[in-house]
């Protein structure tokens, strides 16, 4: 399964990879310039000294022998030609989200949705940013009520499962097969494997 990992510039798209992939992530990260300066919309993230310029990659294998291939875009308007090719075949995707630059999120949502991808929107609960309720968030983007808003820690592992959980659920509903009951996750011996108990 692909699963694409999108959202505006800054929201932690490379840290949820690389909180969950069972393999040292594949980054492809650069130094931000002067060249970026007045191309980059560095507001709110004026401390970021790095941008993905291609994609991130990450992997986990379940249990049953199922992997699914984590793929996050660039967050920045210069690098959006990657997209088509990164969403090619995709399950679903999630809208990485940070409440205090929501309106970086509208790109992510309104690719999604004209391509009609299933997609959630994960809020990355950033340190210090204030904290909204999902119905407010909700809002606040104008999705559809169908779509889950989840709010997440996209540095902690287990959050970034919720999330991953939560889109795969959400895709199978929208395509009309119920999802399987919740499972218990666990980390099986090697701690980078997820398995469901």
């Amino acid at each position: 399964m692909k699963i694409l990992v999108a959202g505006g510039f800054g929201v932690g798209k490379t840290t949820l990879v690389g909180a969950v992939s069972e393999i040292r992530p594949l980054r492809t990260e650069e130094a931000l310039t002067d060249v970026g300066i007045g191309v980059d919309d560095l507001d709110g993230v004026a401390a970021k000294a790095t941008t993905t310029v291609a994609m991130d990659f990450g992997r986990i294998t379940l249990r049953d022998g199922v992997a699914i291939y984590l793929f996050g875009t660039p967050g920045q308007e210069r690098f959006w030609f990657m997209w088509k090719e990164l969403s090619r075949g995709a399950l679903g995707a999630v809208v990485l989200a940070d409440t205090r630059r929501l309106a970086a999120s509208f790109a992510s949502i309104d690719y999604f949705e004209r391509r009609g991808t299933p997609f959630v929107v994960a809020v990355n609960c950033f340190d210090g940013a204030d904290r909204y309720e999902p119905p407010e968030i909700r809002a606040a983007l104008d999705i559809d009520p169908h779509v889950p808003v989840i709010l997440c820690d996209a540095r902690r592992r287990g959050s970034a499962k919720e999330v991953l959980v939560g889109l795969v659920e959400h895709a199978l509903r929208l395509a009309g097969t119920p999802p399987p009951p919740p499972r218990q996750w666990r980390t099986g011996s090697d701690p980078a494997r997820i398995s469901p108990s």
